[in-house]
């Protein structure tokens, strides 16, 4: 066992499938010689060469296309956006090529490529630096979309994207990243979870907390700082698709259920998690789903970050409404 941040998993993630695969490269700005801005990537462009770990233009949507051209000559590619915001350049190439050649093809193409995205706030960046887009990722069809809470998962759900035949959008939660595991990196890949699974933080008998991605750790706290209730925490870890079975066995356990993520309340991933907990367990509810989000407004300048992100008292907040029915 060895004890690694999130981002020096995901490095080691990535080293030992560009080991099995001499297919795969990294490409994406500054992923280089730098090693990326949250040095990710450190080191494997000494060990692997500049013709498997690329640094690029600084052009989104140059980077995503041709990661679409490699894919298409047997590669697979893994793409760095270097921040959340930075992604919308490359939306065209996603949304409308990336996400439907295996469809255009009926299946006679592949897509293997990952985007990976540094997403979320909490570290006292300046505009564009700070979004949390999975919504727009999770309403794509043909896109996976996958986040990380903690260092077992970042080392092997980086390796199970790199092997998916289909686009996977790899959310890195960038103020986890330095946030310690132990990881047996010897382990046979046989031995992770799919990446397709969710996962039971902790277990519980009450109410049901469901989060994903940096949310992990403040769900969790909230569950332990509850001396009243029984808390089960979900880490959801793939947002597209969702484990509904793993959601909706909890939920008919539990009757109670709060939904927490950094993204806006309106129209964000919890609210289809919502509709779905509603349409599949009504009759084993004892009170409303309840949503804790940010604010429906554009992210604020880094001071005010702090009341704009849902923090441990907004999520025992929503836990206390649950509990108010």
């Amino acid at each position: 066992m060895t004890d690694l941040t999130i981002g020096k998993a995901i490095n080691a993630g990535l080293r030992r499938a560009m080991e099995n695969d001499p297919k795969v490269l990294v490409m994406g700005e500054d992923v280089g010689r730098l090693g990326g801005v949250f040095r990710v990537t450190d080191q494997l462009h000494k060990d692997f060469g500049a013709e498997r770990v690329i640094d690029t233009p600084l052009a989104e949507s140059g980077i995503v296309g041709t990661a679409i051209g490699l894919a298409l000559r047997g590669y697979r590619p893994v793409c760095e956006i270097q921040f959340d915001g930075f992604f919308f350049p490359a939306a065209n190439q996603t949304f409308t090529q990336l996400a439907k050649m295996r469809r255009r093809s009926a299946g006679t193409l592949s897509m293997p490529v990952v985007l990976r995205i540094p997403y979320g706030g909490g570290i006292g960046a300046v505009e564009h630096h700070s979004e949390s887009p999975e919504a727009y990722f999770a309403h794509t069809a043909g896109l996976r979309v996958v986040t990380v809470a903690n260092a077992v998962d970042a080392y092997w759900m980086i390796q199970q994207a790199i092997t998916s035949d289909d686009p996977v959008v790899f959310l890195e939660p960038k103020r986890r990243y330095y946030e310690k595991a132990a990881v047996d990196t010897s382990a046979s890949p046989e031995s992770a979870e799919p990446m397709g699974a969710a996962r039971i933080a902790r277990p519980g008998t009450d109410a049901t907390l469901i989060a994903y991605g940096p949310m992990v750790k403040t769900a969790l706290q909230a569950a332990e700082a509850d001396e009243d209730h029984s808390i089960e925490v979900i880490d959801l870890r793939s947002i597209s698709p969702v484990d509904y079975d793993t959601v909706t066995a909890s939920v008919r356990r539990t009757g109670r259920v709060v939904i927490t993520h950094e993204a806006p309340v309106g129209n964000g991933v919890g609210a289809e998690i919502a509709a779905r907990i509603t349409e599949d367990c009504f009759y084993h509810l004892e009170a409303p789903v309840i949503r804790v989000g940010a604010f429906d407004t554009p992210y604020p300048q880094s001071r005010l970050e702090e009341h704009y992100l849902p923090d441990l008292d907004r999520v025992l907040d929503g836990v206390d409404r649950a509990f108010a029915y």
